[in-house]
């Protein structure tokens, strides 16, 4: 079996990735099990590199705040602001920090230098604005929605004035309570406020599609997109928060549905403008059903990867990353039955795997399960192996 399961590896090369795919997927997923490793990154850096300037991918979009990313963007497209600056306010969960999410953002900034627009890298957070403490005031995707059609249509198609938003909204800080997230009645989701909100969000998103025509001929392709980006995550939060302050035993799965879901919707807008690069966690981009336990509970949803590839089929792709050892966080050797173990035991210390060959290799009986002694890392379910492209797997990841 060790000389079958050795004929399914490749060099980590954008040639190789290219040739376990039928086609260039309009949507190229990068899994990782576990999140603030440079090592997993800087790989993530390289192979998207050589998917660039090889294949001409043209947008990379990692699991960051929307919102934020539009700081990023800006800065790879045109230079606005500084990389301190950018590092600092354009992506969210902390990984600001990673050096080589820095090296990321320097390097289109300086592919992108001299270029006409149309071969311009893009840069996109594809996340909601949402952290494990909880969920962003929809003021800014509102306000800034509402700011772009009142500049642009008949003042008496508007459903709002923005003096109304403002009031209906209040302050920041009723929103963004951290303990909303663990008690209900700490939350203004189903707040009468919240609910008007949530009328004239859709009431805005529908006028914003109705005028479509005109504000493409008055403004930009981008300034269109963008101002859906603004609908999309107004629209997703006021959503978001009202599951918040719900109190039925659906509350949690409701909460990580609606995350990916999200995160689904930013996905297949990108996909819309062109091929697109996206890099997040294995859980979030895996064809398969999501599962979790908090609190006794189980929860189960459908990932972002799910839902996209329900939507483009072939034009989606999904390579998950496992590992062997994270020896700093007490991940050792993986059991020679696991998965991992069976991929530990080949010499490389890196590479990509063809999942549907190894599946096959593996003639019909999965490796075992391998617990993780790391609560921050997620080894692969071995049940989920028919729906990898490929696996990219790296022996042994150091302390960043």
């Amino acid at each position: 079996m060790a000389t079958d399961i050795k004929d399914t590896v490749h060099a980590v090369e954008a040639a190789a990735v290219m040739g376990l795919l039928p086609a260039r997927p309009r949507l190229l997923a990068l899994g990782e099990p576990t999140h603030g490793e440079d090592t997993l990154l800087d790989l993530r850096n390289e192979l998207f590199r050589q998917l660039v300037e090889e294949e001409g991918y043209r947008t990379i979009t990692i699991e960051s705040d929307c919102m934020m990313g539009l700081v990023v963007d800006d800065y790879v497209t045109s230079g606005t602001g500084t990389l301190d600056e950018v590092m600092a306010h354009g992506i969210s969960h902390g990984w600001g920090t990673s050096a080589a999410n820095r090296e990321l953002v320097r390097w289109m900034r300086d592919y992108n230098d001299g270029r006409p627009a149309s071969e311009q890298l893009r840069f996109a957070g594809f996340d909601g604005p949402l952290e494990i403490t909880g969920a962003a005031s929809p003021r800014q995707a509102l306000i800034a929605l509402h700011g772009y059609l009142a500049a642009q249509v008949d003042a008496d198609l508007l459903p709002c004035t923005a003096e109304s938003l403002d009031r209906l909204l209040g302050a920041d800080d009723r929103w963004t309570r951290p303990d909303a997230m663990m008690d209900p009645a700490r939350s203004v989701g189903q707040s009468a406020e919240a609910k008007e909100l949530r009328l004239l969000a859709d009431d805005l998103v529908a006028l914003l599609d109705a005028q479509t025509p005109q504000l493409l001929a008055a403004t930009s392709r981008d300034a269109v997109d963008r101002a859906r980006l603004y609908g999309r995550t107004a629209t997703g939060l006021l959503r978001y928060h009202f599951w918040m302050a719900d109190t039925s035993p659906a509350r949690m799965t409701w909460l990580v549905s609606l995350r990916d879901r999200m995160m689904a919707d930013n996905l297949l807008a990108l996909a819309e403008r062109g091929p697109t690069l996206v890099h997040a966690h294995n859980a979030h981009l895996q064809r398969d059903q999501s599962s979790m336990r908090m609190g006794g509970v189980r929860l189960e949803w459908w990932s972002a990867g799910a839902l996209v590839s329900a939507r483009l089929g072939e034009e989606y792709a999904f390579l998950a990353t496992a590992l062997g050892t994270l020896r700093h966080h007490g991940v050792d050797t993986p059991p020679p039955d696991t998965l991992e173990g069976l991929l530990y035991a080949l010499p490389e210390d890196r590479y990509v795997v063809d999942a549907p060959r190894l599946t096959a290799a593996l003639g019909g009986t999965p490796p075992a399960p391998h617990a993780s002694p790391y609560f921050g890392y997620f080894p692969l379910d071995p049940a989920h192996l028919p729906g990898f492209d490929g696996i990219v797997f790296i022996k042994d990841v150091p302390r960043s």
